[in-house]
């Protein structure tokens, strides 16, 4: 563990998920393909549409509504729906398949299991302070087997802007009924959670499983409050 500033008592912790409790890349990519296998399989005329036109539908679609960017479940729902428009079916219909084939991502996209060692650490941190997940993405905690350990799940969407935007980290202190100074924030990304819980007023822990950890490669803004070797140093604030 590496400490930039002094770190004040913690009362809670706040946990981004992906990529600082599991390398979330190859899940992505592996969802991904099993996705685009099904569109293949299932419709044929959306599977051909080149990768260029998959992606101007989703640029256009955060054009006309910026909030999508902050979605990433409805984002690709929508993707999905208009891409579809390739196919012979009614608006209905067209629904109906964007929805099946983001349930069949979306189980894809959580379908494995974080680590008992990652388990054990939250098992032990959740019984000593409350715990609140706050995260970018869509990852299902239940069958991810890590639900029980956090008070509440954040999620970005149209409601809740994606970090680093502050509206999650203030929605966590408000639930914790904390000051945000006595939050110790966990995440891999120095932008949306380091710099985005500082600027909440949170204390932060610097952690990635997905690469190096090398700031002289990292795009600095503010500095963490500990820069973290394992999840387990964690501990050393509850102990």
């Amino acid at each position: 563990m590496q400490c930039y500033r002094p770190v004040s008592p913690v009362k809670a912790m706040t946990f981004d998920l992906d990529d600082t409790l599991y390398d979330n890349e190859p899940i992505i990519a592996g969802a991904t393909q099993a996705l685009n296998d099904r569109i293949a399989e299932l419709y044929p005329a959306a599977a051909a549409l080149p990768a260029a036109q998959w992606a101007a539908i989703k640029r256009d679609l955060i054009k006309g509504n910026q909030g999508l960017a902050s979605d990433m479940g409805r984002l690709r729902y929508e993707t999905l729906y208009h891409g579809l428009a390739a196919e012979k079916l009614d608006d209905d219909q067209r629904h109906q398949a964007a929805q099946s084939l983001f349930d069949y991502f979306y189980h894809a996209r959580s379908d494995f299991a974080v680590s008992d060692e990652v388990r054990q650490v939250l098992a032990a941190l959740a019984a000593k302070v409350p715990l609140i997940a706050i995260t970018n993405g869509n990852v299902d905690t239940v069958q991810i087997g890590i639900d029980e350990f956090f008070t509440a799940t954040y999620h970005a969407s149209l409601s809740r802007p994606s970090k680093p935007h502050r509206h999650m980290f203030d929605e966590a202190a408000q639930t914790l009924a904390l000051a945000q100074r006595d939050i110790l924030h966990v995440g891999d990304n120095l932008e949306k959670d380091v710099l985005g819980a500082h600027r909440a007023g949170f204390q932060t822990a610097w952690i990635a499983v997905n690469r190096p950890m090398d700031l002289r490669h990292e795009d600095v803004s503010v500095l963490p409050s500990v820069h973290l070797h394992s999840l387990a140093e964690l501990l050393w604030f509850v102990d």
